[in-house]
């Protein structure tokens, strides 16, 4: 049997490589050590996986007794999530409440939103001039912010609305440097020191949010209507098997799990979209062309069924995955992956940028190059960007809808240009991957055969 190799380096300088330079280090490691090796960071000591077959082993087994998918291997996210997060609960506990909240994000549900992402999209655009220079992740930011806010928190305009646009954005930007991001992996950075603390601006933001979240989820409460199609409306409705629905706590909670993990991740990928389709405009010139011969430049639900357009927004998410680690797996009894011994207590990540990486399944894998997702169906341990097994992201499939419709309503109906011909480069955002300076681009205006933006 063969033992699992760990780097030499001290932990803490390990973590510090792991913030400041997270492809660096997975890369470099991954080079060394081959498919599995102990990331040993101070803070935390797990294997880190990047085999198609022993991930596939790790999904097929995280909800048996070989292995869990344990919430209190997420700690580091509960002072954003909360305690009630469904990304914080364990077990049957999970199953239960995953259960209770999946259907809003599935089937039919799904095209009620088709055509208020358009518009939204359509409203951002709005209010840019010709000519008007801009970050790619700040427009973006903006669309599915607003997403967010309308689709799921079912606000649509007000004070409560623009003060809550205001104070999230605010609240997330917070940990949007690498420097930034260490408040995220030590914890006691985030207390509330006083004056100028990041802790203490922390908790002003996080009380005020709050506040505002527990007042509308109170009013909504008072006047339930049921035929109210946001997410928020539908989950206060919802009741398990026992005719018991969520707190006010966990509703709070699970909005909050909502807006991290379906609005800052959906706005970075679409920000790169918009970088690698207009680095290389021949990808844009068949996407157009597409959209063009199915009439989808303004059917938001034509635009979700386009192979090509699907295709890119997939390379997208494969090349600089926004969520570059699965959530950890803590194993329970003696296990063995790729010949290697794996004991009881052991951690384990699925590393989604390597396996996005693998040349084995992606040759030339640092080209952007749609059309693997045209020649090659790729199972769910090859092709991970919302992770897999019991704890996958809940809301992939709004997030698909999102990238296709705002991404596809852009790019049929508007013109733009990169700001330079310097290559965009990835870099930590708090604990996702984002991109360095947010992707400078021009607007263009219009374009002649577009439909017309709302004013």
């Amino acid at each position: 049997m063969k033992t699992i190799p760990a780097p030499p380096t001290h932990p803490y300088l390990q973590l510090v490589n792991w913030i400041f330079r997270p492809l660096d280090y997975m890369e470099v490691n991954y080079r060394k050590y081959g498919d599995l090796f102990f990331a040993r960071w101070g803070l935390l000591d797990w294997i880190l996986v990047s085999h198609p077959q022993a991930i596939k082993t790790i999904f097929n087994k995280d909800t048996s007794k070989v292995m869990s998918a344990p919430g209190d291997a997420n700690a580091v996210l509960k002072p954003l999530l909360g305690e009630n997060s469904i990304i914080m609960l364990n077990g049957q506990q999970h199953r239960a409440r995953r259960k209770l909240i999946m259907p809003p994000f599935h089937g039919e549900r799904l095209k009620v939103y088709a055509d208020l992402i358009y518009q939204i999209t359509l409203e951002a655009m709005a209010s840019l001039q010709e000519g008007q220079g801009l970050r790619a992740r700040e427009l973006t930011q903006k669309i599915t912010m607003r997403v967010i806010l309308q689709a799921v928190f079912g606000l649509h305009e007000g004070d409560r609305y623009r003060r809550l646009e205001y104070l999230l954005a605010e609240r997330l930007d917070m940990v949007s440097r690498p420097l930034a991001s260490t408040v995220v992996f030590f914890p006691r950075l985030q207390k509330d020191y006083g004056g100028w603390s990041p802790g203490a601006k922390l908790a002003r933001l996080s009380q005020e949010i709050d506040d505002l979240l527990y007042a509308e989820i109170r009013d909504r409460r008072a006047a339930v209507d049921a035929s109210r199609s946001d997410i928020l409306s539908l989950l206060i409705m919802t009741r398990d098997e026992a005719g018991e629905g969520l707190s006010d706590v966990e509703l709070r909670d699970e909005l909050m799990t909502l807006l991290v993990a379906g609005h800052e991740t959906t706005a970075t990928a679409i920000a790169w979209a918009l970088y690698w389709v207009h680095h290389q405009p021949d990808i844009l010139a068949k996407i157009r062309d597409e959209i063009a011969a199915a009439h989808a430049s303004n059917e938001p639900m034509a635009l979700t069924k386009l192979p090509y357009l699907e295709a890119t927004c997939n390379e997208t998410l494969r090349i600089y995955p926004v969520a570059m680690l699965t959530f950890p797996r803590l194993v329970h009894e003696p296990l063995e992956l790729l010949g290697h011994p794996i004991a009881p207590g052991t951690l384990l990540a699925g590393s989604i940028y390597l396996l996005h990486h693998r040349e084995d399944l992606y040759p030339q894998s640092h080209e952007f190059r749609p059309e693997r997702f045209l020649e090659r169906q790729y199972a769910a341990y090859e092709f991970m960007p919302f992770g897999g097994g019991a704890r996958r992201c809940i809301g992939y499939a709004l997030a698909m809808y999102e990238l296709k419709i705002i991404l596809g309503t852009l790019l049929s109906n508007f013109e733009f240009a990169l700001a330079s011909d310097r290559p965009a480069i990835p870099e930590r955002r708090g604990v996702t991957l984002g991109m360095k300076g947010g992707g400078e681009m021009v607007f263009h205006g219009q374009r002649s055969a577009a439909v017309p933006a709302i004013a």
